[in-house]
């Protein structure tokens, strides 16, 4: 992760590390990366295992300060794919669909108030570094922010077992958003109304729904797969 950080020259203000670095894989490549940062701090093997909250720390850690995105920087592309988060709760899906959406190419993710912090320990992990390249933005009103989208004629989308079309006969090629809600209550009623389109997953199984990662890891994969079209 700290290795993510440099490389993507995110802003660290501290990096503190031990001795146990230097036992894992890797440790000289990350050493060169690091040994010339304005703010690095070597501790005892005993401190820093006291202050670390994994059960096998690596011997090094990091400061990095909250990058704060402008809805302006997400959408000013010419063609952007958007996903909304409505009141997420899960770290573990937090964490996969902002590593999923860096894989796919997704050019921001707006979150609702009531969603889980982006910068706990379990999400940050999980995104595997994708948290330093994904474009985030927060809001404390939704609505407003769809209604913004639709202003600047993107298509939103909400995920819903009511939905009355399939993901692969929409048309991801244009400006799209795709609403994701949360993981027992779904997308809220009120945002549901607001969308444009209500879509679903097609599924021959007898599984009724869908983790929201998973669901919205396949609709951005489909998104992906008609845009390279």
């Amino acid at each position: 992760m700290v290795e993510e950080c440099v490389d993507n020259n995110y802003p660290l203000s501290h990096i503190v590390y031990c001795d146990e670095l230097f036992n894992i894989r890797g440790a000289d490549q990350i050493w060169e990366k690091i040994k010339t940062h304005d703010r690095l701090i070597k501790i005892s093997n005993k401190l820093y295992r006291e202050i670390s909250q994994l059960e096998n720390p690596q011997g090094i850690l990091a400061v990095a300060k909250f990058r704060l995105n402008s809805i302006d920087e997400i959408l000013n592309k010419s063609n952007p794919f958007i996903l909304l988060l409505d009141r997420l709760q899960d770290p573990g899906n937090m964490g996969t669909i902002i590593r999923t959406a860096d894989a796919f190419s997704i050019d921001g993710i707006i979150i609702s108030e009531g969603s889980v912090d982006v910068y706990n320990p379990k999400v940050v992990r999980s995104t595997m570094g994708s948290i330093f390249r994904m474009p985030l933005y927060f809001t404390r009103d939704l609505e407003k922010i769809i209604e913004e989208l639709k202003d600047r004629h993107i298509k939103v989308y909400s995920t819903s077992l009511k939905g009355n079309k399939y993901i692969q006969d929409v048309n991801f090629r244009q400006p799209s958003a795709l609403i994701i809600g949360n993981e027992s209550r779904g997308v809220s009623k009120d945002l549901e109304k607001l969308a444009d389109q209500l879509i679903k997953i097609p599924m021959s199984g007898e599984a009724e729904s869908l983790n929201a990662a998973i669901a919205s890891s396949i609709i951005m994969y489909e998104a992906l797969r008609q845009r390279r079209q």
